[in-house]
């Protein structure tokens, strides 16, 4: 397994677990959240499993915590009882529970048969009727009944950059040059105070954009414990999922098509769309549109008193300013994009059309760079989760100047370089050779 499969693995581990490390929860919270995930069926990355038990979701969050919150803690280890055979392990409970589902009335011995007869299991891995028993009661697949009522109470988070709420929004057309283009809102929306960390327009809603709205949200208002996000595809990404697990920021998505847990930036919008826009002149550009907003934000929007909490989103949110967590200093580490390459036997690796020099350790290798698009001359690479220090891009004419000995030391020619007027031949006669 590569260090990006291991990094996709720690990534869903931390989502599973978020909810118990950003919230100080009861018991019976506990145990009610733990049963809610174990009854989920979850796409876990390299994996043809669908289901998680209880145990390993308490393995995963110790050993978290025993990492004090570092996600390498979450990357897969071998197996201590590889080899050694369990009554239901992960691939059989799969299995049963699948054929559960499509046999929800049947008995537990009749199930027992079907597993059987079906071949659905090796012999060595069919469990014990009690063995059976006790993994459908623990599973709450006893008696399954129809599917249960979707609680769709109103929430408020407890303290300031508890949750924030994340969604994007079609614009008004913006001046770009000489042509007319369409803008998009991207915001985000303490859920305690109702503050907006931060929100802008831009010229695409894709994933480069988003990630530069949640910069500047995380620079201005420091780290969420929860980011609540809309299904899209920038919302999805795998790039995000590592900087939000990397800051231990658990990322989560509203189910598909009911938006009613986004109901307050939803709301927000609203606002922007007949108390911002309506006011505004037509042949703003986007450096205009968004200062404009910027403004209204600070001076308006944040000062009067919100309906729902009379009190102004800045006043709620700084009564508790104690709660909140800055964002580290290396931030922009946490936004750089990876891309595996390998190493060629001259040392060089290309990325984005560039050529770069790496380490003589690293010829031949698939490591990983690390690298911002917008600056070049900084591209890091990695390997087993070790770094190599930033590359030098290739230079042809130094490469000249470099004699390599046995020693494999490199030794710089400093002698200068000869030249020939231009448009002029020098040739040595016989006799001065000799």
């Amino acid at each position: 397994m590569d260090e990006q499969q291991q990094k996709d693995i720690a990534v869903f581990r931390f989502g599973v677990i978020s909810d118990f490390v950003c919230h100080d929860l009861t018991r019976g919270d506990k145990e009610r959240l733990l049963k809610e995930k174990c009854s989920r069926q979850w796409q876990i990355p390299h994996s043809g499993r669908t289901r998680l038990a209880r145990a390993t979701i308490l393995a995963w969050l110790k050993a978290y915590r025993e990492g004090r919150g570092r996600l390498e803690a979450l990357y897969p280890q071998p197996r201590s009882d590889r080899g050694l055979t369990r009554s239901i392990n992960d691939e059989s409970a799969s299995v049963i529970v699948t054929l559960r589902r499509q046999l929800p009335r049947c008995t537990v011995k009749l199930l027992l048969q079907e597993l059987e007869s079906r071949k659905l299991l090796k012999p060595d891995h069919l469990p014990s009727y009690s063995s059976l028993y006790r993994f459908l009661k623990r599973e709450n697949l006893l008696h399954p009944d129809g599917p249960a009522p979707v609680d769709r109470r109103k929430f408020e988070a407890e303290s300031p950059n508890d949750i924030w709420q994340s969604d994007a929004m079609h614009g008004p057309m913006v001046t770009d040059g000489e042509k007319r283009r369409k803008t998009y809102l991207f915001a985000f929306l303490d859920d305690m105070s109702r503050l907006v960390p931060h929100a802008a327009f831009y010229f695409s809603e894709n994933l480069d954009c988003y990630l530069d709205a949640l910069r500047s949200a995380l620079l201005k208002r420091g780290l969420p414990r929860k980011l609540y996000t809309d299904n899209g595809s920038a919302f999805r990404s795998k790039l995000l999922q590592e900087i939000t697990a990397g800051l231990g920021i658990a990322l989560v998505h509203s189910r598909p098509y009911i938006p009613q847990g986004r109901g307050k930036i939803e709301r927000w919008f609203l606002t922007v769309q007949k108390q911002f826009l309506p006011a505004l002149s037509p042949r703003l550009d986007l450096k205009e549109i968004n200062e404009n907003l910027e403004q209204w934000i600070r001076t308006v929007y944040h000062q009067r008193p919100h309906s729902a909490t009379a009190q102004s989103p800045i006043q709620r949110f700084a009564e508790k300013m104690e709660c909140i967590r800055p964002a580290p200093r290396n931030l922009e580490d946490f936004f750089r994009k990876r891309a595996r390459r390998k190493v060629a036997n001259d040392r060089t690796v290309a990325l984005n059309g560039k050529l770069y020099e790496a380490p003589v350790p690293l010829i031949g290798k698939q490591v990983t760079l690390l690298y911002h698009e917008h600056d070049p001359a900084r591209v890091e690479a990695h390997l087993d989760n070790l770094s190599y220090g930033f590359l030098n891009p290739l230079d042809l004419q130094v490469n000249c100047r470099v004699r390599r000995l046995r020693s494999k030391d490199l030794v710089m020619d400093s002698a200068a370089t000869k030249t020939v007027p231009s448009g002029q031949l020098s040739f040595h006669r016989k006799e001065e050779q000799l």
